[in-house]
């Protein structure tokens, strides 16, 4: 058994060896918390949830580190421009954001550390790099000296030459312009803290380097994050702390975007989805489903339509799932290990899609056993499937769900008491063999939004898709 992941900084798929047998450190970038998160904040932590899941369900005991950026530019300027402080700015997003993940049934990260609350160890870094000759001050700022470390973009692999490197207001004294900033120099108005160089505070990409190196030490495995952050977030990382002199991530890995309309989907942009909203409109497992499943480098193209479909595949696993839960009449336990077809497609860069379609193919055979009325193998393929959904964080019958059944469960009730009514004159017309009645029954009922499945236990509904 070989896990392989395609490595960014080699632009290729590579085995999996990590730096110490049975473990796994995972650095992901996580929120800056200047606005409520939309669905493509939420797909990189889905993605990420995914990986972990399985590397523990692989043998690892994974450490997982995903901070929070409480503090920059834009959480500056919304704090302005709602005459409010940045803090509660950034802890109302926070919160906004851990309730998306758990939401959508995120496992909680070993660490969440703050960028706030590591100022000391990004001084002791930006002195070292000072004393090395990576780093300069200059009016209060402090920089990165680029040509000092020759190994700059080689993750992104752009020529220095042609670099334009996003600078910021008050970003003055550098020696070149492609340096970028690790301290920012006091302005009024904004938080500070005192340093060396003076009061101001810390650059986005300091926080990240700092905060890896506290919790993973000098190298860790796998740092993840969006596409959007290969530069110059990661670049500028990676030249920090290996200038510093960690050997830092042996592999990068990132997600690929949703986007709408072609367009990345972002708060700048306008066309933000927000989770608080859609879970109003989904069920949260069915985001997880639409937003999990594709492959993670892969891009996804939101739309309704998408969803819906989304919608009725789940439907389909979650339908098995409940009629071989009932006919058992008890609840069937994951099996210990998932069909070696699944684990291929998930050992090979986690193939999801490839992974997902043993679910459904076990899924079909199963309901093949229950048509069968073959109880053993309905039951057997349940195992399996539950077994891949836990993988996947998918499994209808984990604990993580339970909320969701709970929810409306009396509007079920009596919605099942109204079905029952009308299915019972199917019945009835079935009894005297009016086919046309019973079809007309069925039909209506479809129209409504409701699945009909004639089994041997006697006719049962599901909601259908939207």
């Amino acid at each position: 058994m070989t896990i392989r992941l395609y490595d960014t900084s080699a632009r290729q798929i590579r085995d999996f060896t990590p730096l110490t047998p049975g473990c796994v450190s995972i650095y992901l970038c996580g929120a800056t918390v200047q606005a409520a998160p939309h669905i493509g904040h939420i797909r990189s932590g889905l993605n990420f949830d995914i990986m972990r899941r399985w590397f523990t369900y692989r043998g690892y005991d994974v450490t997982f580190v995903r901070n929070v950026t409480d503090i920059d530019d834009k959480i500056i300027t919304k704090a302005q421009e709602q005459g409010r402080p940045w803090w509660s700015i950034g802890y109302e997003n926070e919160r906004a954001f851990n309730e998306g993940y758990t939401a959508l049934g995120c496992l909680p990260p070993t660490y969440e550390p703050r960028a706030t609350g590591h100022i000391t160890e990004m001084v002791e870094m930006m002195q070292r790099l000072i004393d090395r000759g990576h780093a300069y001050a200059a009016d209060g700022n402090v920089y990165f000296d680029v040509r000092s470390f020759p190994r700059y973009l080689e993750l992104s692999r752009q020529e220095l030459d042609n670099l334009l490197q996003p600078s910021g207001e008050g970003e003055t004294g550098k020696r070149d312009p492609r340096d970028f900033a690790m301290w920012k120099a006091a302005k009024p108005g904004e938080p500070t803290w005192p340093t060396p160089w003076g009061e101001g505070r810390p650059g986005w990409h300091l926080e990240c380097s700092a905060m890896a190196h506290k919790y993973l030490g000098t190298a860790f495995d796998i740092h993840g994050g969006g596409l959007d952050l290969i530069f110059p977030h990661h670049e500028n990382e990676i030249a920090q702390a290996k200038a510093y002199g960690d050997d830092f991530a042996q592999y990068w890995v990132h997600n690929a975007w949703v986007t709408m309309a072609g367009d990345k989907m972002s708060k700048s942009l306008g066309n933000s989805v927000l989770v608080s909203e859609m879970v109003k409109r989904w069920r949260p497992i069915v985001l997880r489903y639409y937003l999990g499943t594709p492959h993670y480098r892969s891009m996804i193209e939101y739309s309704q339509e998408s969803l819906r479909e989304a919608e009725s595949a789940f439907a389909r696993i979650e339908g098995f799932v409940q009629r071989v839960t009932e006919l058992a009449g008890k609840t069937v336990e994951p099996a210990a290990e998932v069909p070696p077809a699944f684990a291929e497609a998930m050992d090979d860069d986690l193939g999801v899609p490839q992974a997902l379609a043993v679910v459904h193919t076990t899924v079909r055979q199963g309901n093949s056993a229950l048509a069968a009325d073959d109880k053993d193998a309905a039951v057997a393929r349940l195992a399996e499937v539950r077994a891949m959904l836990a993988v996947l964080g998918l499994d209808p019958l984990d604990e993580q769900w339970a909320g969701e059944s709970d929810k409306g469960e009396d509007l079920h009730g009596v919605v099942d008491s109204l079905v029952r009514l009308v299915l019972d004159q199917r019945e009835s017309a079935r009894a005297r063999k009016d086919w046309a009645t019973a079809d007309a029954i069925r039909d209506q009922l479809n129209q409504s939004g409701l699945v009909i499945e004639d089994s041997s236990q006697g006719p049962r509904w599901t909601l259908g898709s939207r």
